[in-house]
């Protein structure tokens, strides 16, 4: 058979998103060069930028000009094309060096329908500049599925009239189905000229990236069309990330035939990619796969499975609640709008705060907070209930312990406690779906800290009813903090969540910030203390308050 199919290794440019691009010199020039030996048919090493509104920073594959890409490139390597990725508007593309032979070999040229409708000819004028240059040409239409087939075949049109090197299908949600593959490809196929490559790029939401890029091969089996399928090492890329390169190599070797060296790609991903699987997550999930549903922005998921106490459904809910094209990109203020109005109804709880000010001013509290020092160190946590007699006040677990209260800002803890919590004294803020009358409900808006990414710790919207109430003394035990050996940060196992550990430090300092501006401003009139040991004793214990 004829071997028409060639594959683009994207993991500098799509995949290195994850970590803001910022791999290291070396190791750029590492994977490249390493890619090459295993046969790999176009490097992608990364993106251009526009120099006048950001810097070059070495070690990054955010490049501001052709001539810095060029250390990461082998010559010597003849049947080898690098490339590098420009959006629409997002390059100083004036300023486009001609290919010269020393640096990349080829540019893909992103834009969106909405780009092309609206700045046609400018989109054009780019496309225009590129060829001039002397590069070879990707035309990459982003979101194949938003153009109809009219649309599309006016497209097709156009890159008639232009000819580059190739039009891409490009799943940019991960929101296809093989129907969908299928009909993109036939109808670009039947009416595109012959010589011009398609180039698919998928995103593998739904787990299919590989299943298409097999159809796609099949697909062209029938003709003389080249094709070329993007990969990136180990799927790597944000939120479902992409096809895997190692995969279509090994189909390739295997089935067709190919002279890949398929060892070789192993020996990248165990020396280069391995260690960003501890650091960072990607890959297929529920999350994900409601992305491609909704068509979304991958930062909208992100944000969203961030914050471990929603459902999938109601992260589904959030998305349909922006408007289809707002979706497709990513506003951190109004996905964190939608979110506060999603998760709290806004309630007028005075009366509830006036019965708590009544049973709670001036007296000494206790907060117990489920870190594993609630085990380590409960003989000293007995002792201080036995001597000081305190309100007891748990977040989001019922404790073992003489108990008044038990407050939940977490919804997945209040429904796994339903039989436990039905005798006690329920506080619940306003974003908890309540299942009984009996239930305190707090207003969730007065009790978060926005402006902070983890702006709903528990621990921290009770301290801030807490200040609404004006204790005399609090006392807090099992405020443990965030640790390495994640399965030692809580008393119960079964608290566990998906957390990164490289959220650790982050979630740290801005409980750190959040305790600092609570403990400052309850002063005097109120004061706090840690009687187990805490990370955040700095916030607490080091205050003259204490």
């Amino acid at each position: 058979m004829v071997k028409n199919v060639r594959i683009l290794d994207c993991t500098l440019r799509d995949g290195g998103r994850i970590i803001n691009c910022a791999f290291g010199n070396q190791e750029i020039k590492e994977i490249s060069n390493r890619l090459a030996d295993a046969k790999i048919d176009i490097i992608e090493v990364g993106f251009l930028r526009d120099g006048r509104i950001m810097e070059y920073q070495e070690g990054s594959t955010f490049f501001t000009d052709v001539s810095q890409i060029k250390p990461f490139v082998n010559k010597e390597k003849k049947n080898i094309l690098y490339a590098a990725f420009i959006d629409y508007g997002m390059c100083d593309i004036d300023n486009l060096k001609p290919y010269d032979g020393t640096s990349i070999d080829a540019i893909r040229f992103g834009f969106t329908k909405k780009n092309y409708d609206t700045a046609k000819e400018d989109v054009l004028r780019w496309i225009n500049v590129i060829k001039k240059n002397g590069y070879k040409l990707f035309i990459q239409g982003v979101n194949s599925l938003s153009y109809t087939d009219r649309e599309l075949l006016e497209i097709v049109d156009m890159v008639n009239h232009v000819h580059p090197y190739s039009f891409g299908i490009v799943d940019t949600y991960g929101a296809m189905y093989m129907d969908d593959v299928n009909r993109l490809y036939g109808l670009i196929d039947h009416n595109m000229l012959p010589d011009i490559c398609i180039n698919f790029h998928s995103h593998n939401n739904y787990q299919l990236s590989f299943a298409f890029a097999q159809e796609l091969i099949k697909l062209s089996s029938t003709g003389t069309r080249q094709i070329i399928v993007d990969g990136t090492l180990g799927g790597m890329g944000k939120v479902a990330g992409n096809l895997n390169t190692e995969l279509i190599v090994d189909f390739l070797v295997r089935k067709h035939h190919y002279d890949y060296e398929f060892e070789d790609i192993l020996d990248i991903l165990d020396d280069y990619i391995y260690k960003y699987t501890l650091e960072h997550t990607w890959g297929y999930s529920t999350a994900s796969m409601m992305a491609g549903i909704y068509k979304s922005h991958p930062n909208n998921i992100i944000y969203l499975t961030e914050k471990f106490r929603l459902d999938t459904k109601d992260i589904g809910k959030i998305l349909s609640m922006i408007d289809s094209d707002t979706r497709q990109r990513y506003d951190y203020d109004n996905i964190q709008r939608l979110y506060t109005e999603y998760v709290a109804d806004k309630i007028d709880d005075r009366e509830v705060i006036n019965g708590l000010k009544e049973i709670m001013e001036g007296k000494e509290i206790l907060i117990l907070v489920p870190g594993n020092t609630l085990n380590t160190h409960k003989e000293i946590i007995c002792k201080y209930i036995a001597e000081k007699n305190p309100i007891v006040i748990s977040v989001n677990f019922i404790s073992d312990k003489p108990l008044s209260y038990a407050f939940f800002g977490n919804q997945k803890r209040y429904a796994r406690l339903k039989a436990h919590r039905l005798c006690r004294n329920v506080i619940i803020s306003s974003n908890i779906k309540s299942d009984t009358e009996s239930d305190m409900v707090i207003n969730y808006h007065s009790v978060i800290n926005r402006g902070y990414k983890y702006f709903e710790n528990s621990t921290i919207m009770l301290l801030n009813l807490l200040k609404r109430i004006n204790p005399g003394k609090i006392t807090i035990a099992g405020f443990d903090g965030f640790r390495e050996e994640s399965d030692k940060n809580y008393s119960d196992k079964s608290f566990q969540n998906e957390r990164h550990v490289n959220e650790f430090a982050t979630l740290n300092k801005e409980i750190t910030a959040m305790l600092q501006e609570i403990v400052e401003t309850m002063y005097p009139s109120c004061l706090l203390e840690l009687i187990t040991p805490s990370l955040y004793e700095k916030a607490i214990n080091n205050h003259p308050i204490a």
